[in-house]
């Protein structure tokens, strides 16, 4: 911005009143509005300096770390599997399930149906049954699951608040059920957290532990009761196990990725070769081909999180290849800048309109939520407030890179 109140761009008028400066990492090009997210004295965000720590790291020992890990649960089930591997279809669960088969677990396969199921998601899923694993296809009440994603689309803005907590509870569920008390879930989020079966004490999952990765967005499962006509008995698939429950069975977990130098790309070449198949084409919003592929709704949940905090999933996939060298941080400002945070027409092919008919929601419904999430003070406004869209009903952010 220049100081004024007004600017003009493109022989319009825009406002600059109450606009909030973006800083973004000076390294890759994540906004500091990320949640979570810091910067350093330097302008470096602790995403950056995690990566960089990876060279810090002996994987070799953190390799012996986890087949130490392995030997107190393999072979020791009797009749019952070693381990749950939560899968999705995606490359990164396709990989994780590579890899556990490859240390010699004997696994049980826990799918927590997504949302609105893609064509290609249920190939990959068939193609994970044929790596030769059982596995539970879990698919919660479809129409309480509708209101669920109606409610949270409305409430906090995530429209797959329910497909994020069910991913963490049903596997869980599924392991007090059986009795299995290893889950091996896969991508390490915070790249320093291996979970409690990698601590000498205390390792039992807990109610806490999983709720600080179930993605509640302060919206608790308890709450919902009430709503639309939901009983309690309806919201089963999302309500965590009991402390008691947990500890009876001893149900732990460990993220792999703490144990391997964790890489979407990778994980796509080596999911490829086993079958998992990939799209011709990106995948609206990204810069990929191979990423989020399984779900229809993930286009509206990466726009709410550009309406709310000013980047969605091309920014994540560029800092990504940013931090590992195979683009220029220059280039990755012109890719988001291109391609972040369109409104979402449609994804892998499918029309908004399809995708919010089942949850009883029109296009100008829908766009009224929008605007009511958006954070006007990081987007370009008129004179009266007002958000400002191009033809396509896109909105253009007050920055793009550092001033």
């Amino acid at each position: 911005m220049n100081g004024k109140n007004v600017i003009d761009i493109e022989q319009k008028t825009y406002s600059s009143r109450g606009k909030e400066v973006i800083r973004y990492c000076t390294k890759c090009v994540i906004p500091h509005t990320k949640p979570d997210i810091h910067l350093d004295e330097h302008g470096v965000c602790n995403a950056c300096r995690s990566y960089e720590n990876r060279k810090n790291i002996n994987w070799s020992r953190r390799y012996e770390e986890l087949n130490d890990i392995l030997k107190r649960y393999r072979g020791k089930s009797g009749n019952y599997w070693d381990c749950i591997v939560p899968v999705s279809g995606g490359k990164d669960s396709t990989f994780q399930l590579i890899r556990v088969l490859e240390l010699g677990m004997r696994p049980l396969c826990v799918n927590a149906k997504t949302c609105d199921l893609s064509n290609i998601g249920r190939k990959n899923l068939e193609n994970i049954k044929e790596l030769g694993v059982d596995l539970i296809d879990f698919s919660p009440n479809p129409v309480v699951r509708r209101k669920l994603n109606r409610l949270a689309l409305q409430q906090v803005g995530d429209i797959s608040w329910p497909e994020h907590v069910s991913i963490f509870t049903i596997p869980v569920r599924i392991a007090v059920q059986y009795r299995i008390p290893l889950i091996i879930w896969g991508e390490n989020s915070q790249n320093e957290y291996g979970g409690p079966a990698a601590a000498a004490e205390n390792n039992i999952l807990d109610r806490r532990w999983l709720e600080e990765f179930g993605g509640l967005l302060g919206l608790r499962v308890s709450d919902l009761v009430g709503l639309e006509g939901l009983v309690e008995n309806d919201l089963i698939p999302y309500i965590y196990p009991s402390n008691e429950e947990l500890q009876k069975i001893g149900v732990t977990g460990f993220f792999l990725g703490y144990f391997f130098p964790w890489d979407g790309m990778t994980n796509a070449l080596v999911s490829q070769a086993y079958g998992l198949e990939t799209y011709p084409h990106t995948v609206e919003g990204t810069m990929l081909n191979y990423d989020k592929l399984d779900n229809c709704q993930h286009g509206i949940h990466d726009y709410f999180k550009f309406l709310k905090f000013g980047f969605a999933r091309a920014t994540d996939q560029a800092c990504v290849h940013i931090r590992r060298g195979r683009i220029s941080r220059k280039d990755g400002i012109e890719i988001v800048r291109r391609l972040d945070g369109k409104f979402p027409h449609s994804y892998v092919g499918k029309p908004l309109e399809e995708i919010l008919k089942p949850l009883g929601l029109s296009i100008d419904e829908f766009i009224k939520i929008c605007d009511r999430f958006t954070n006007k003070k990081i987007f370009l406004t008129d004179n009266r407030g007002n958000l400002i869209k191009d033809k396509d009903n896109n909105l253009t952010k007050v920055n793009y890179d550092n001033p």
